[in-house]
């Protein structure tokens, strides 16, 4: 997900402490942090990379506040480059005390993180149900969330309404027949009811990474699945998930906004041409907002549906929208001072529970909070379809792609590439795809 979080595109108190914290105003220092006498300088790698001013301008903030702790951003591009600065910070022995990082990217570095065990009691109170548990890796808490994003069939409510005449009710599409009469009556309407984003991660990674997540809501039997993919022991061509999503592909390839020219791929052009009204549903998450929501003459009103699967609207993934963590912050332990991993504690706690904080992630960074008391209202109306689905518990856990080869993505969405256009018909697909986890077995 690493590419879709760049287009758009988480304390050292005791848990006794939570209470007293929590009388106090928020955006003002925490118990804590007010007994940090001793000036400490802690540094913060960043791969939000867009969002860096949004940072510094934290950082400042919060020095005003705690006059003793310093806070100095390490900066990376947009794009690639990000995980060779990473390692080399390490291999010079200057790592930094916190780092904004992909899950993966944690999981790949764990022995260099802090085990947040002690605080992770503290985040389950804070955080949405399901938020901790989704940040774990093996089963230990290395990293805090602060953001979420989740991803579906985005809609323009206005062009399905006109198409409908009427109300829609997004709850009204529990099939993948349902999906299809709806497609119809907005073809009909004259408008294109879809829009494919031909791009790999989008194709691979959010739609055929879905296979991955959708055997289980366990992450661990969803990791055994992917072993066993590894091992040959499971043919992809006979699994229902597979065959069920690929079925749904064949719908929006049928009824693609970009039928004939799949595979343009121009993100700004897609999301624009969605906001603005030409296609009725979006393949696509809440990141595009980056986009939708600075756009002139754009509709107003958006939501989101999951992508049906099956016929049988009791199936895991017909009623649940895809959402994950994409990124976590985590405290070095390999080269930090107990005095600046406290510092990191602290800070990481102010930003996510104070007025201030939630303000920068959820205004000025557009993005969405795995928080239960949020004090600041963004302006993302796609993040808030997001969210329903997360308070009802209509979400799928992700969590396997942490796990998963770092060109998992990028070789499945070629593959996925070639079925958009043609060149290749299903078996060949899962042939592709097969192949491409048989040549992981033993490693």
């Amino acid at each position: 997900m690493t590419k879709s979080i760049t287009l758009g595109i988480c304390s050292a108190l005791l848990l006794s402490s939570l209470a007293a914290c929590s009388k106090n105003d928020a955006s003002s220092p925490s118990a804590e942090t007010t007994k940090q006498t001793k000036d400490v300088k802690i540094t913060f790698f960043n791969t939000s990379a867009e969002v860096n001013n949004v940072f510094e301008d934290l950082f400042k903030s919060y020095h005003e506040l705690n006059p003793n702790v310093t806070i100095e951003l390490i900066p990376t591009p947009i794009g690639g480059g990000q995980l060779e600065k990473f390692q080399s910070l390490i291999a010079s022995g200057k790592p930094a005390t916190i780092a904004n990082l992909d899950p993966a990217t944690v999981l790949q570095f764990k022995d260099n993180f802090l085990d947040l065990a002690s605080e992770k009691a503290k985040y389950e109170k804070l955080t949405k149900q399901g938020a901790v548990d989704g940040a774990l890796l093996d089963g230990k808490f290395l990293g805090i969330p602060w953001t979420a994003q989740g991803y579906g069939l985005l809609y323009n409510k206005r062009v399905v309404e006109e198409a409908i005449g009427g109300t829609f009710d997004p709850a009204s599409v529990k099939t993948r027949n349902d999906l299809e009469a709806l497609f119809k009556k907005i073809e009909a309407s004259g408008k294109a009811p879809v829009m494919i984003h031909g791009a790999d991660w989008s194709l691979g990674a959010h739609y055929l990474g879905l296979v991955y997540s959708l055997q289980s809501k366990n992450v661990d039997e969803n990791r055994k699945f992917v072993e066993s993919l590894k091992k040959g022991d499971i043919q992809l061509a006979n699994n229902p998930q597979f065959s069920g999503l690929m079925d749904t592909f064949d719908l929006l390839k049928k009824y693609n906004a970009r039928k004939n020219d799949p595979l343009v791929a121009d993100y700004m052009k897609d999301s624009g041409d969605f906001a603005k009204g030409n296609t009725a549903f979006y393949f696509m998450g809440d990141w595009t907002w980056a986009v939708i929501g600075t756009l002139e003459g754009r509709d107003k009103e958006f939501g989101m549906i999951p992508v049906p699967i099956s016929n049988n609207p009791t199936d895991y993934g017909n009623t649940q929208v895809a959402y994950s963590e994409p990124k976590l912050l985590a405290i070095d332990k390999s080269g930090s001072t107990s005095e600046q991993q406290n510092a990191a504690k602290a800070f990481i706690e102010w930003m996510v529970t104070s007025e201030q904080g939630q303000s920068a992630i959820v205004n000025k960074m557009g993005l969405s909070m795995p928080y239960k008391e949020v004090k600041a209202k963004g302006t993302n109306v796609i993040s808030d379809a997001v969210t329903k689905y997360v308070d009802q518990g209509q979400v799928i856990n992700i969590g396997v792609i942490n796990y998963l080869p770092t060109d998992w993505w990028s070789k499945t969405g070629a593959s996925m590439q070639k079925y958009l256009v043609g060149k290749v018909d299903r078996k060949g697909l899962s042939d592709e795809v097969q192949m491409y986890w048989k040549s992981y077995s033993g490693k």
